[in-house]
């Protein structure tokens, strides 16, 4: 950006971030020269900020179901990453695809333990994101072990809430 550059000899010269720039947009400050990429990821991050604002499981307790999962899930790998969150009244399953190339599908476990430390019956559940609302899938806990099917797309992340059917 010219910090150093000896050929710069006012603050004026100096270069700026293009996609900040965009946003700015002659100082109306509405994104109105984003391109669609960049305002889908700052709606993105609108919507996780905001979700995060108001979620008790996101400040309380916390299980990586990540290892567990490369260990005894077919097609779960290093491009995804998965953990859980829960306080008393609410209980989620983060899911994020790292890989910008592949979609990927796969039955997530929940082992064992978590499942009692979620204190939850063999039974179904529901599980809705709660960034966009669009995917819905079914928790099945049977024999005290968790499965809920995922798929999801490259760059896709789901925060979802485990809801009673």
């Amino acid at each position: 950006l010219g910090f150093g550059d000896p050929t710069r000899t006012s603050i004026f010269d100096y270069g700026s971030v293009p996609s900040l720039v965009r946003w700015v947009n002659n100082k109306q400050f509405d994104g109105g020269q984003s391109t669609p990429q960049e305002l889908e990821l700052r709606d993105f991050y609108k919507r996780l900020l905001n979700f995060t604002l108001n979620s008790e499981a996101l400040a309380s307790n916390y299980q990586d179901i990540h290892l567990y999962n490369i260990q005894n899930t077919e097609w779960y790998n290093d491009k995804v990453l998965s953990f859980v969150r829960w306080s008393d009244t609410e209980k989620l399953i983060i899911v994020a695809n790292f890989n910008a190339d592949n979609t990927y599908g796969f039955d997530l476990q929940l082992p064992e333990e978590l499942v009692k430390k979620l204190q939850l019956e063999d039974g179904d559940y529901q599980v809705k994101d709660q960034l966009y609302n669009r995917y819905t899938s079914e928790l099945v806990i049977k024999n005290g072990v968790g499965n809920v099917r995922v798929d999801i797309e490259p760059l896709e992340s789901f925060i979802l809430k485990i809801n009673e059917l």
